[in-house]
């Protein structure tokens, strides 16, 4: 059932994203290093807060039936969303930021077009997990609380603000418009609601497996956060700056979870 709430919920991420990438349109340049360092670390903080406190602690207490067992349907998710995840990047021809060398399968795309590749992948497991929890939310959990699944919402839109600017500022660095640049960071966030979308016009489908489900979607931040963020926040000197970052990103997920789940 699409409620004001859930559509509004569903499209803050991508509003997030879309304001991120009106950032090219605006400034001259392109970010300087420090700066996307500290963008990207700070992330990283709110998607490792997300996936531990809107994610896994829930899927844990959504299986507490289980006893001592109830940490099984979060590792059997987690470990699927890792997978899943390693499969898409092994697959997709992508480009991350600052790099020349070009991952996934073997492709003759624009360097252009794999760096909204990039950040499309990673948008996935985001965009999962949002319609996940609305997705309980909906059906009636009772460990789902309207406020906990928009504190989810609103975390990720707040840190797909710095990720809209990281990708539309090097695509008009690699000389595109300014207007396809932020159109193309735009829409490398349109993967979000469509997955959270069709996830809550599931819901009765998925209420069944939802401990597995949001273990799942954290497993699958994780890995990018790992695989991609935590690498480009300390590349280079003075690394600590995305250290810092990420740790004020995490305070500010955690807190924002605990306040309105």
């Amino acid at each position: 059932m699409l409620t004001t709430q859930v559509i509004v919920g569903v499209l803050l991420p991508f509003a997030g994203t879309a304001l991120g990438s009106a950032c090219v349109l605006f400034m001259r340049d392109k970010l300087e290093p420090m700066v996307q360092r500290a963008l990207t670390g700070f992330a990283a903080g709110v998607m490792t807060a997300a996936a531990i406190w809107s994610l896994l602690i829930p899927a844990m207490d959504q299986a507490a039936g289980l006893g001592k067992l109830a940490c099984v349907p979060a590792v059997v998710g987690f470990w699927l969303g890792i997978l899943f995840l390693l499969l898409l990047d092994k697959t997709i021809p992508h480009l991350h930021t600052n790099s020349d060398e070009p991952e996934g399968l073997r492709a003759d795309l624009k360097k252009t077009t794999m760096l909204v590749l990039a950040v499309t992948l990673h948008n996935i497991p985001e965009g999962m997990a949002v319609g996940v929890v609305f997705a309980g939310w909906v059906s009636g959990n009772a460990g789902i609380t309207v406020m906990g699944a928009m504190a989810l919402s609103i975390g990720i839109a707040i840190q797909n603000f710095p990720e809209g600017a990281i990708i539309s500022m090097p695509l008009h660095a690699e000389g595109m418009g300014k207007g396809r640049a932020f159109l193309c960071g735009a829409l490398s966030g349109i993967v979000e609601p469509a997955a959270a979308f069709l996830t809550v016009l599931a819901s009765g489908w998925i209420v069944p497996m939802l401990p597995y489900l949001l273990s799942f979607a954290a497993g699958a931040m994780l890995y990018v956060v790992i695989e991609e963020l935590i690498p480009e926040m300390s590349a280079g000197r003075h690394s600590n700056l995305g250290t810092i970052a990420f740790s004020i990103g995490f305070t500010l997920m955690m807190a924002l979870d605990t306040a309105l789940g």
